[in-house]
């Protein structure tokens, strides 16, 4: 049965929070009048911001565990196999808790916390083949282990699939926010492959494409949430915002890790990016010089990328602290983020989701 409440259900032992951070609860200081370290006595860490919505997380997987099975077992293997690869779950994590935040406790959550999760795990195969990745989350990519015209169908199957499981929750309203969503998503893609190797491309034009591929799932995650707590127009637009900055800061620090992290962390190689053609908001901010302007120039004009040329923007990045610039760029959005909850009264919940930005950031993969 779905239940309403005002107040989240956690026990006291459930929330680990200081003195103050009950005080600023039961005198529902909100996050605009805090002083910084106020701010601080909020964050939670990752661990205790999934804690707290670990029971529908577990349904999350329940869901899509049902929903990659298939009497056709080649279909049903590459489900299988999809799944098991796991995921860090954000974007149901941020449906969860918007929904906690706004009063809903009910199956259609986590029923579609899995659509989410679903049309992102199409996205990512789709990609893969357009990028002719080999390595996904530090196994073989689909398209590397059945090719790539079964992992095409296999795309069109899980984004059946996840409309096929939104339709069940006959939310019409929330069915045109995922259909809006997947196509600006598709758009985004069109349009990233359109301006790849064009060193003329802008900084707006980069976040353009960041917003439909990456950003407006989030935004669609934190709406939902609201929706589902039958919040007023206006709050649900204060979560709509607060997912796209999210997502927006998402894909940055995502651009960075690319070019700053290991395989190992990533999951996949390191650079892929730039080895695809693809500028992302790290290059244009270190092509600003001359010198890596016509670095990366002699790279995108060339059959190859190979490890030297790497080194040498990796190099380049740190010289000019082309990371810690993106970086700031991240934070900012993450701000506007947290900035649009100071309407929702003090939770657990709203305590988590103005944590997931700096999180976000600081995350390593």
């Amino acid at each position: 049965m779905v239940t309403r409440r005002g107040t989240p259900s956690s026990s006291p032992d459930d929330f680990r929070g200081s003195p103050v951070v009950r005080f600023l609860i039961r005198e529902r200081v909100t996050v605009a009048g805090m002083s910084n370290q106020m701010r601080k006595e909020l964050d939670l860490t990752p661990r205790e911001i999934y804690k707290l919505v670990e029971r529908g997380l577990a349904q999350v997987e329940q869901e899509l565990a049902r929903q990659s099975r298939s009497n056709i077992e080649l279909v049903d293997r590459i489900g299988r196999y999809i799944q098991d690869s796991g995921g860090k779950r954000i974007r149901p994590a941020i449906l969860l808790l918007s929904a906690q935040m706004c009063g809903y406790e009910g199956p259609g959550s986590y029923r579609l916390g899995a659509v989410v999760e679903l049309i992102h795990a199409a996205t990512l195969v789709h990609d893969d083949i357009i990028d002719d990745a080999k390595v996904r989350r530090g196994q073989a990519s689909v398209n590397a282990q059945w090719g790539n015209e079964i992992t095409v169908l296999m795309g069109d199957w899980l984004y059946m699939t996840s409309f096929n499981l939104a339709l069940g929750e006959r939310q019409f309203q929330i069915l045109d926010i995922l259909t809006d969503v997947t196509r600006k998503m598709i758009e985004g893609e069109l349009i990233q492959l359109s301006l790849n190797g064009n060193l003329d491309v802008t900084e707006e034009q980069l976040l353009d494409v960041s917003m439909r591929k990456t950003a407006f799932l989030f935004s669609a995650c934190s709406q939902i949430g609201g929706i589902l707590g039958s919040v007023s127009a206006e709050k649900q637009e204060l979560l709509r915002l607060y997912g796209l900055n999210v997502g927006i800061s998402f894909q940055m620090v995502d651009d960075v890790l690319d070019f700053t992290s290991t395989e190992s962390a990533l999951g996949k190689p390191v650079g892929s990016d730039l080895r695809e053609g693809k500028l992302t908001l790290p290059v244009i901010y270190l092509m600003r010089d001359g010198e890596p302007r016509d670095l990366v120039r002699k790279i995108l004009c060339e059959d190859g990328f190979s490890a030297a040329n790497r080194d040498a923007i990796l190099e380049l990045f740190r010289e000019n602290r082309t990371a810690e610039s993106v970086l700031a760029k991240a934070h900012e959005y993450g701000r506007r983020a947290k900035e649009h909850l100071a309407d929702f009264p003090p939770s657990p919940a709203r305590d988590a989701l103005i944590s997931i930005p700096d999180y976000i950031v600081e995350r390593e993969r």
